[in-house]
C-alpha cells in the first residue's frame, strides 16, 4: 500500500499516512486513523492532568484526600492505599456486553463507577503532596517525576536531588548558551578562574533586582545567536524536540533512549521501542499504539489505553489496570486476565467475544455529538481503532497538559466543544504581599515561613517551606514573588511546544539572513543561502 492523503474527521484538514504507517497498523491489527496526528495528540493530552490537585472525600473511607480528580468529574476515587488494598475486587463491577448499545457508551458507564486511585503514585516516601510520580522521597508539590529526593515545585524531575522550581531535568549539570567545551565564561567572555568568581559575586545574584538585570542581559545575548533546529543529543535519523540518545524517532517530544517511535510525547524514562501515538509512557514499553499515561515495566501490545501500568500486555480500551494481560474494555483490574467489561471469561470465551465486539464496534459505532458555544453540533464517528472521545475525560481542557501546547482561551475552548472549568479559589488570610519580601535572600529570616504571601501575578496565596528557604540561602537565590502555578507557567512559556513546522535553514552564507549573526567558519554552501530543509518546533514567526 502506498502513501495516502486523508481528511481528518475532527479538524477537516488533510494529513498523510505513510507506507511505514500502514505496515505498523497491519502489524498490530488496527485500522488506519481517521484523525490527523495533531488532533490525536490533543485528544490523548486531554486525559492527562499533570499537576493540579483537589481536595475531595474518598469514596471508600469518606476521609478528605488530595486527588487529581475534582469532585465535579463524576468519577469514583479511592485514596492510593485504599485502592491498592486487597479488600476489594474490581470484577465486582463486571457486566455482560450489551449488543444493543455501542461499546463506548457501555465503557463510559463502567469507567465512572469503578474506583480509580487518587494521585497516580508508586513507592512514595514522605511526599503526600506530589502526584503522577514514582519512588520520590521528601518531595513537595513535585509532579511527573521519578526517583528524586528532597525536591519541590517541579515537574518531570527525574533522578535528581535538592531541586526547586525545575521542569524536565534529569541528572542535570550547569550549562551555558552557545559555548562548547568551555569553562569560566560569562556572556561568552573568557575569565581566569579567580576573576570569574569575583565577577559572579559582583553581580549580586542574591538580589531580585540585580538578578532581573542579569536575566534581561542574558536574553539579549541569546537573541544574537541562531537556534539549532532540534534540541537533541546523540540521535540517529530522528526528528522532533528534546530528543536524546534515540534512533528512528519521528516527531518525538521529550524522548530519551527511544527506537522506532512516531508521534510520541513525554517518553522520558527509557527504554521504549516500536511505539506510535503515545502520550506519557516509556520505561520498558514496546509495540503499543494510541495510549495515554501508560507503560512502566514490562509493557507490550497496549492499544487505546489510559493509566495502565506497570507490567501490562495485550490490552485494549482499558483504564487503571495493573499487572494484567488480555483485557478489553476494563477498568481498575489488578493481576487479572481474560476479562471484558470487568467480567471474567475463559481464554476461549474471551477471544471469541472480543472478535464479536470489534465487529459490533464497526457495525454500531458511537457517535459523539460535540456542541460548541454557538450550540452548533459536530458529529464524530467512533469505531474500533479510535482512542476514547475527549468528552470521556474527567478533566476540563484547562486542567490538562493540552493547554500547555495549545493555549486556548475559555471562549476558544468552548467554541471547539470542549469543557472549561474555572478554578476554585480557596480563601486564605493574606499576611504579606510579594512586594514586602526583602530584595536579598540574605535579609530574609525564618519568620517568613509563617507568612501567607499574595502572588504578585495572580494574587493567590502561597507559602515558602523550610527546605526551600534553606536551599535559596545556600545557593544565593532571591525568594520567589509568585506562586507555584505562575512560576510553572513562566518556565513552560520558554519551552518549545510539541508542534512542528517545515522550515529552511536561515544561514545566508557568511551571516544569518537577518544579519544578526556572523559565521565563524566557512559552510559547504559558500556565500549562498543554505538549501537544507527540516522540521522544527520553532514557528517561522518566532525562530531566529
Amino acid at each position: 500500500m502506498n502513501q495516502e492523503s486523508r481528511v481528518c474527521q475532527n479538524c477537516k484538514q488533510n494529513f498523510r499516512i505513510e507506507l511505514e504507517d500502514f505496515v505498523f497498523y497491519e502489524k498490530i491489527h488496527v485500522p488506519p486513523p481517521t484523525w490527523c496526528p495533531e488532533c490525536r495528540m490533543v485528544r490523548r493530552m486531554m486525559f492527562r492532568n499533570e499537576r493540579k490537585l483537589f481536595r475531595i472525600k474518598s469514596a471508600k473511607s469518606g476521609k478528605e484526600i488530595l486527588s487529581l480528580y475534582p469532585s465535579e468529574a463524576g468519577v469514583t476515587v479511592y485514596d492510593e492505599k485504599e485502592w491498592w488494598s486487597d479488600d476489594w475486587d474490581a470484577r465486582e463491577y463486571g457486566r455482560e456486553y450489551d449488543f444493543s448499545r455501542s461499546f463506548f457508551e457501555q465503557f463510559l458507564e463502567l469507567s465512572k463507577v469503578v474506583p480509580r486511585y487518587s494521585r497516580d503514585v508508586l513507592g512514595m516516601v514522605n511526599s503526600d503532596y506530589s502526584a503522577n510520580a514514582s519512588y520520590v522521597k521528601n518531595c513537595y508539590l513535585l509532579f511527573n517525576s521519578n526517583y528524586s529526593e528532597d525536591s519541590a515545585y517541579g515537574n518531570a524531575v527525574d533522578k535528581s536531588f535538592f531541586c526547586f522550581d525545575n521542569s524536565h531535568i534529569a541528572k542535570c549539570e550547569r550549562c551555558y548558551e552557545n559555548l562548547r567545551n568551555k569553562q569560566y565564561h560569562i556572556f561568552n567572555v573568557p575569565y581566569a578562574q579567580e576573576e570569574y568568581a569575583k565577577k559572579i559575586k559582583s553581580f549580586r545574584l542574591d538580589s531580585r533586582i540585580e538578578l532581573e538585570k542579569i536575566r534581561n542581559q542574558a536574553k539579549s545575548l541569546w537573541h544574537k545567536f541562531p537556534n539549532k533546529y532540534i534540541e537533541g543529543i546523540k540521535n540517529l535519523n530522528s526528528s522532533g524536540e528534546y530528543v536524546t540518545h534515540s534512533k528512528n524517532v519521528y516527531h518525538g517530544y521529550l524522548v530519551r533512549e527511544g527506537e522506532d517511535l512516531k508521534y510520541v510525547q513525554y517518553i522520558q524514562l527509557p527504554p521504549s521501542k516500536d511505539l506510535m501515538d503515545i502520550t506519557v509512557g516509556g520505561n520498558g514499553m514496546e509495540l503499543s499504539y494510541e495510549d495515554a499515561t501508560s507503560g512502566w515495566g514490562k509493557v507490550y501490545n497496549l492499544k487505546f489505553c489510559a493509566e495502565c501500568w506497570p507490567d501490562v500486555r495485550d490490552m485494549e480500551y482499558s483504564m487503571f489496570c495493573t499487572s494484567s494481560s488480555n483485557l478489553f474494555g476494563c477498568v481498575g483490574l489488578r493481576k487479572k486476565e481474560f476479562c471484558i467489561l470487568n467480567k471474567q471469561y475463559t481464554k476461549e470465551e474471551f477471544n471469541n467475544l472480543r472478535e464479536k465486539i470489534i465487529k459490533h464496534m464497526d457495525e454500531m459505532p458511537y457517535t459523539s455529538e460535540i456542541r460548541n458555544s454557538k450550540h452548533e453540533i459536530r458529529k464524530i464517528i467512533y469505531k474500533y481503532g479510535e482512542f476514547f472521545p475527549p468528552e470521556f475525560s474527567p478533566f476540563a481542557y484547562n486542567q490538562t497538559i493540552a493547554i500547555e501546547h495549545f493555549p486556548l482561551t475559555k471562549e476558544e475552548v468552548e467554541k471547539a466543544g470542549f469543557r472549561w472549568q474555572e478554578p476554585t479559589r480557596r480563601e486564605y488570610e493574606i499576611t504579606m504581599t510579594a512586594d514586602k519580601i526583602p530584595d536579598s535572600i540574605y535579609d530574609i529570616g525564618d519568620d517568613i515561613l509563617k507568612e501567607v504571601i499574595q502572588c504578585a501575578s495572580c494574587r493567590r496565596a502561597y507559602r515558602l517551606i523550610h527546605s526551600e528557604l534553606e536551599f535559596l540561602k545556600k545557593e544565593g537565590i532571591p525568594a520567589p514573588r509568585t506562586c507555584i502555578d505562575c512560576r510553572h507557567e513562566a518556565r513552560i512559556s520558554q519551552r518549545n511546544k510539541a508542534i512542528f513546522y517545515s522550515r529552511r535553514c536561515v544561514c545566508g552564507g557568511q551571516t544569518s539572513e537577518n544579519e544578526m549573526y556572523k559565521n565563524t567558519a566557512a559552510h559547504f554552501h559558500g556565500s549562498s543561502s543554505c538549501p537544507n530543509e527540516f522540521e522544527t518546533s520553532y514557528a517561522p514567526k518566532t525562530a531566529r
